[in-house]
């Protein structure tokens, strides 16, 4: 499936990580439906517009997009009749005669430049627009997308908002998130906090590991929900286990602290590690600061240089003052050694973190605590 999901400059949203990657909620017998998620960059857009929209680096830059790779194969698509049309031809006519299944996939083709076809964004909208008009899901959600970032049409985010809330209604569980997120930036309608958390606590519930962490951290913080340590945990260690590296960092906090369960440090270390295998920089520094005290955990000075020195290069502040400090505690060779060994250092981020840094960028929770807030609330006009 290749389903659409949203992203923008701090507004939007999350997508399917469709099959291999996380195909959360959506029938599997739709597996051919190409279902669009919009987390890597189109490389072959190369309009102006479209260059313009690469210098905005800010959270949530929305011209992202990734797309799995199971739509139908071309042999799918034959007939015992049809074998003297070429695949362009006979895919064409299905999707002029009303198939779904054809109408997602030329529009992804389309939209990438494949199966022989060059990128047509007008062409690519027309489809994902025949196919929503029959009140699929996943072209609802899809072509809300486009709406959203511009491409084969003009950018409309109040459009974008109410197909995804079409979308949703339709049981599409990735339009849920990124409606919400829309109504957290309040791009294209008034930002309503209190209906974003309700969307994200429904996406949740049908399994959305990007809507666990924001539930989940929701309780952890009090945010439009009344604050529930233990709901946090619970749903904070499903995200966690799910891949998410914040997710991780977070539940690896919450056991250090004892809040929502019981103090185990050594839990906390090993969700920390976790978290600093796919290259999560405040986790480096909480577990360098831990290894260094030696209190809570055994005393690693050497260990605890080397993740201040990583951590250091990405820019984590006072790592490096930290790193320095350690530097002269150090004999000379496991000085040399701990160099060594930071500059060896390669973060393997799981699909499910690249897919929500590509989304949202590499600071989610600061994004959050600054915007999920009470807000006014205003429902989107229908």
């Amino acid at each position: 499936m290749k389903q659409f999901s949203l992203v923008m400059l701090f507004f939007l949203l999350v997508s399917s990580v469709a099959s291999a990657q996380l195909d959360i909620g959506q029938d599997k017998s739709r597996k051919a439906k190409a279902v669009l998620s919009l987390t890597d960059a189109i490389a072959e857009k190369k309009t102006p517009e479209a260059e313009e929209k690469k210098e905005d680096k800010g959270i949530f830059s929305f011209m992202n997009f990734s797309f799995s790779k199971n739509k139908k194969k071309p042999e799918e698509y034959v007939r015992p009749n049809e074998k003297t049309e070429t695949f362009l031809q006979r895919i064409t006519r299905q999707a002029d005669e009303g198939d779904v299944d054809a109408q997602l996939t030329l529009g992804y083709m389309y939209l990438y430049g494949e199966n022989g076809v060059s990128v047509d964004y007008k062409k690519a909208f027309d489809y994902y627009s025949l196919a929503a008009a029959q009140n699929d899901n996943i072209a609802v959600n899809n072509l809300g997308s486009l709406y959203f970032s511009g491409i084969g049409t003009a950018k409309d985010v109040l459009k974008a908002a109410m197909l995804f809330e079409k979308a949703s209604k339709l049981g599409n569980v990735e339009a849920t998130v990124n409606l919400a997120f829309i109504y957290i930036s309040g791009n294209g309608v008034l930002r309503n906090s209190q209906e974003a958390i309700n969307l994200f606590k429904k996406a949740a519930e049908a399994g959305n590991p990007t809507a666990k962490f924001m539930t989940g951290y929701a309780y952890y913080k009090g945010f439009m929900i009344k604050k529930d340590l233990k709901k946090a945990v619970s749903m904070m260690r499903e995200a966690a286990n799910a891949g998410y590296d914040d997710a991780q960092y977070v539940l690896a906090v919450m056991y250090l602290n004892g809040e929502g369960i019981t103090k185990n440090y050594g839990n906390a270390v090993k969700y920390l590690y976790k978290a600093i295998e796919q290259g999560n920089v405040d986790a480096m520094v909480t577990l360098g600061d831990i290894l260094a005290l030696g209190i809570i955990y055994n005393k690693d000075l050497y260990k605890a240089h080397i993740l201040f020195n990583v951590a250091a290069v990405r820019g984590a502040e006072k790592a490096a003052e930290k790193r320095d400090v350690l530097e002269k505690n150090l004999k000379i060779e496991e000085f040399l050694q701990a160099q060594s060994e930071a500059e060896k250092y390669e973060e393997h981020p799981s699909e499910l973190t690249v897919y929500i840094k590509k989304t949202f960028g590499d600071n989610v929770r600061k994004y959050i605590d600054d915007n999920l807030k009470a807000m006014p609330v205003r429902n989107i006009p229908r």
